[in-house]
């Protein structure tokens, strides 16, 4: 329908989900990644864009990594 329409993001791209029963809200994504994640009002982890741009990638691998809790998901 839309010849010349281009995806804003490659279909192998990184997606996060934030396991809600592990996150404490200790912020260290936000602080790794602050485009990415952000608290919500009961101070949980939420991810802000879906799938993650290509230029983020590496900040949201080291915001999986570094989470205390292991609350950052990566989902393929």
């Amino acid at each position: 329908m839309f010849p010349n329409f281009q995806p804003k993001f490659k279909e192998d791209a990184v997606r996060v989900k934030v396991d809600r029963d592990r996150c404490e809200g200790n912020a260290v994504c936000v602080g790794i990644a602050p485009d990415i994640f952000d608290l919500d009002d009961e101070d949980y982890a939420v991810v802000k864009t879906d799938p993650i741009p290509a230029d983020q990638e590496d900040l949201a691998e080291q915001s999986i990594a570094e989470c205390p809790r292991a609350a950052l998901l990566r989902e393929d």
